[in-house]
């Protein structure tokens, strides 16, 4: 922060805090408006981000006695205002402050008061800088010029991206290439990511004014279905169809996993449509351990049968018309 910026910016009306306000005054008026100015919470707001700093700048001065000292007795010197020529009637003005330390405690030369003025410049050609004035007023900057102070370091804007896995990608993880903000990054996508999970990459956002730390990179993950097997926690799941003579006196049927291989289930006799098996150790494998495929039984029903088909059925039906499968639903209904 250049010195030209402490005699053009008031950091007590930044914070809102009366000159005489004490150290505390100070820092909860700063925490308040760093909460509600802050870039995490007003993301794509340049206005919000603007102020965000001017409240950073204002409290690493206030903040500092030394510093809110100097601060003080600048603007002091200055009247507070940003301009600081002699005004009519011979007023006082910043010139004439710093004229004795020039030739003879007058004008460049040896001049009187009467002389030319001198002018001070912030930088450039054609005079002293104004900054390199205030630094040896103050015995050597004391938070002025080039290598004076600036507001605290602040955390980088977080950055967002997408990314779409196929399924077997999604459940095996992977590292996938993106381009965030014409900048080409690698992501490391973790095992057994949800369709819609939010993938956050430390220090991967843009970089923090004043040097503090970057963002994060927040990656949305997209997962495209597969057509047989679904993802629940860590366990994968399947729905098997079996038959109606397999549901009714059980059977040991041949399941897909999802490396290509196949395992053998028990199917216990009696199992109805919706019943869920477990199979250990073939769901998602991930740093906390394996998790299982989860089978739910679904009893085909046929959609064409052959008039042997259809006679077996109605002596079946004819063998069990005294059983309702339906019994006691309505009253469960009713409590």
């Amino acid at each position: 922060m250049s010195g030209q910026d402490w005699l053009e910016k008031d950091f007590y009306a930044s914070l809102g805090v009366p000159k005489d306000a004490d150290a505390a005054a100070i820092k909860k008026a700063y925490r308040k408006l760093a909460r509600t100015h802050h870039p995490d919470q007003n993301a794509g707001d340049p206005q919000a981000e603007t102020r965000f700093k001017e409240i950073g700048e204002a409290y690493a001065v206030l903040s500092d006695p030394e510093q809110r000292q100097q601060y003080d007795a600048l603007r002091a010197m200055a009247g507070g205002g940003p301009r600081f020529a002699s005004g009519p009637g011979g007023a006082t003005g910043f010139e004439d402050l710093f004229g004795g330390m020039f030739s003879g405690g007058g004008a460049p030369g040896g001049r009187g008061a009467g002389g030319p003025r001198v002018r001070y410049s912030t930088g450039g050609g054609g005079g002293p800088d104004i900054d390199d004035l205030l630094g040896g007023l103050f015995g050597g900057g004391g938070g002025f010029g080039r290598g004076g102070a600036e507001y605290g370091p602040v955390k980088g804007r977080d950055l967002t991206a997408s990314a779409t896995l196929p399924f077997r990608q999604a459940v095996a993880g992977d590292t996938v290439g993106l381009v965030v903000n014409g900048r080409s990054t690698k992501v490391r996508i973790p095992p057994g990511v949800k369709d819609g999970q939010k993938i956050r990459v430390p220090g991967r956002g843009e970089p923090g004014p004043g040097g503090g730390p970057a963002g994060d990179l927040v990656v949305t993950v997209t997962v495209e279905p597969h057509p047989v097997f679904g993802i629940s926690g860590d366990n994968l799941t399947i729905t098997v169809p079996v038959s109606f003579p397999e549901a009714v006196d059980g059977a040991v049927i041949s399941v897909p996993t999802l490396d290509g291989g196949s395992v053998r289930l028990k199917v216990p006799a009696g199992t109805s449509s919706g019943a869920r098996l477990r199979v250990k150790g073939k769901g998602v494998t991930t740093k906390r351990g394996t998790g299982d495929l989860i089978v739910t039984i679904e009893v085909a029903v046929p959609r064409n049968l052959s008039d042997g088909a259809r006679a077996a059925l109605n002596e079946f039906a004819a063998a069990t018309a005294g059983e309702d499968p339906r019994v006691g639903l309505a009253e469960a209904a009713r409590s």
